[in-house]
């Protein structure tokens, strides 16, 4: 047999193209932006809290309580009933519906079950709108500070992320939207925000929503709202929503999440709304990414829907005494100076000379035993502070205050 014309797909051609890595024993064929990821530094320091007895762990978002029975219990009857095999990748037509009615009652907004995407965790609602818009050479605008693991997904895809930091303001937190439309060029594909904001708790007004959503229609961009702390607020039954001033055609992608709200963290279950156009789309995408959420947790989900206000209530009441409690204390320790959230469960301070939040985590977890997160994991505008998630109960909220008044007073 003779041989043919050199290939040119192999390794040579590979390892000429910036876009590829080298992976491990000098192969090649792993894509740059996926051998550059890097584990995030919230989870640095939270796995060292595995080694370290006693710790009390506020470093990651989600509460202490279980979820409660209520949603337990259809998802375990679901689950013996043999509700175990492939169902609608766009999710159960029931739980489509229930969502139809929660936004009815909710933000006062009819929204078509059609233009609701059960997925498997908000996370998953985040990846899959990365997919669909974003890809190498183009870029995205991220408000920071913010939860790190969203706009990964844009920089997994290929795509840059352009970061635009809030401004901690002694009221609060606050964005200047002009910083969003000067970041913005001819390859900007999107814009991303979480309002309630993880890791600062804020919320953006309902006119700086019209704003936004007016220049992303304008500028042909999507936007990517993700509301996952929609509840979590402490003045009102929820915060206010891009779904409120938006037309259905809009170029609006909303991601939520029953993790925050229902104390579902581990169940894996969000959704999107989106324009009806996109359902086809998106319906291939969750074919090739999971084939569609768990039946059985799905029927937990249409009970925390329909069941659900009261424990969200009880859940909100919960943060907000910590919250109160937290503040108090942070207030009187010299070295601290904390900014307000208005919504979520967080505060993000500063301790006066510390210039390394990651390192100082660290110390905090092995010398006081308290997990915090440092802010440097949150992006521009975060670098300087440590986020304390206060889901929890006070008497835990209270210990840990004990606990870092020497290494913070």
């Amino acid at each position: 047999m003779t041989s043919g014309p050199a290939s040119t797909s192999g390794p040579a051609s590979v390892a000429a193209d910036p876009t590829w890595a080298a992976l491990p024993g000098g192969a090649f064929g792993m894509r740059a932006p996926i051998a550059s990821l890097r584990q995030s530094k919230i989870l640095e320091v939270w796995q060292m809290g595995f080694t370290v007895p006693d710790v009390i762990g506020l470093w990651v978002g989600e509460g202490d309580l279980p979820t409660p029975p209520f949603i337990c219990r259809p998802a375990i009857q679901a689950l013996e009933g043999g509700e175990t095999f492939y169902t609608q990748k766009h999710g159960l037509p029931e739980l489509r519906q229930a969502l139809t009615d929660y936004h009815a009652d909710i933000y006062g907004v009819q929204v078509a079950p059609d233009r609701f995407t059960v997925t498997s965790a908000g996370m998953s609602a985040a990846m899959l709108a990365m997919q669909m818009f974003t890809g190498a050479g183009d870029n995205i605008i991220g408000v920071t500070p913010v939860w790190p693991n969203a706009l990964a997904a844009a920089e997994v895809m290929g795509a840059q992320v352009r970061e635009v930091a809030l401004d901690p303001l002694p009221t609060g937190w606050a964005l200047d939207l002009e910083r969003i439309f000067a970041r913005c060029d001819a390859r900007t594909r999107a814009v991303y925000l979480a309002s309630p904001g993880n890791p600062t708790g804020w919320v953006m007004p309902s006119a700086q929503q019209r704003a936004l959503l007016e220049f992303c229609r304008r500028r042909g961009l999507w936007l990517i709202a993700d509301e996952v702390y929609g509840r979590i607020v402490y003045q009102g039954r929820a915060a206010p929503s891009f779904l409120e001033v938006a037309a259905p055609d809009d170029p609006l992608i909303v991601i939520n999440s029953f993790s925050k709200a229902w104390a579902m963290t581990g169940w894996r279950l969000g959704w999107m709304i989106h324009p009806q156009a996109l359902a086809d789309t998106l319906g291939n995408l969750i074919e090739y990414n999971t084939s569609g959420a768990q039946p059985f947790l799905q029927r937990g989900a249409v009970a925390a829907l329909r069941e659900g206000e009261p424990f969200v209530a009880l859940m909100v009441e919960r943060c907000r005494a910590a919250r109160d409690l937290v503040l108090q204390r942070l207030g009187g320790m010299k070295k601290v100076e904390v900014t307000r959230a208005e919504a979520a469960f967080y505060l993000m301070f500063r301790v006066k000379g510390v210039t390394d939040t990651l390192a100082f985590a660290k110390m905090l977890v092995t010398q006081a035993r308290v997990g915090l997160a440092p802010g440097v994991a949150f992006g521009a505008g975060g670098e300087a502070h440590l986020r304390l998630c206060h889901a929890c109960g006070t008497e835990r909220v209270s210990l840990a205050m004990d606990r870092l008044q020497p290494f913070l007073d």
